[in-house]
């Protein structure tokens, strides 16, 4: 059984967004799951020390991790996979048997400890997408990936 972990920044979100994400995951198999993990953003108001409170988002986040997890992040800094090519990542990640999160900063990003804990990074595209759109958009690649491993006839 493998497990993706969607560990995100922020609570809260709009109906439209659970739908959505939760749409993707349903579709998967029970022996192929996506589980999404959210982690409380700091309070931010006009004199916050932003770094700080990134800081502390990263630190919850990297407590969220199961032991023994590949860790991918979602950055802009990541690199551009088609959907072929998250295919191939999904199927290499199968096949180490590993447990993988995918981990998703607030609105500042990602806690540079977090970053250098993951072994690989993914940017889902050089747009920038509204926060909780990512989620969506995430869980949707996921369930493309898995559909193109398994010939199902979702991705064409």
């Amino acid at each position: 059984m493998m497990q993706i972990h969607l560990i995100t920044v922020g609570t809260k979100m709009p109906s439209w967004v659970k739908q959505g994400y939760e749409d993707y995951a349903k579709r998967l198999p029970r022996d192929f799951e996506l589980v999404l993990k959210e982690i409380p953003a700091g309070k931010r108001g006009k004199n916050s020390d932003v770094s700080r409170i990134v800081k502390e988002e990263g630190e919850r986040m990297l407590a969220a991790i199961p032991s023994g997890s590949h860790l991918v992040t979602l950055d802009l800094g990541g690199k551009l996979w088609n959907t072929q090519e998250l295919a191939q990542s999904l199927e290499r990640w199968q096949n180490n048997t590993q447990h993988v999160c995918l981990l998703v900063g607030g609105p500042e990003g990602l806690a540079e400890e977090v970053k250098q804990r993951a072994r690989e990074s993914w940017c889902l595209s050089n747009l920038t997408f509204p926060h909780p759109l990512v989620r969506i958009v995430a869980a949707e690649q996921i369930y493309r990936a898995w559909s193109i491993l398994q010939n199902h006839p979702y991705h064409r």
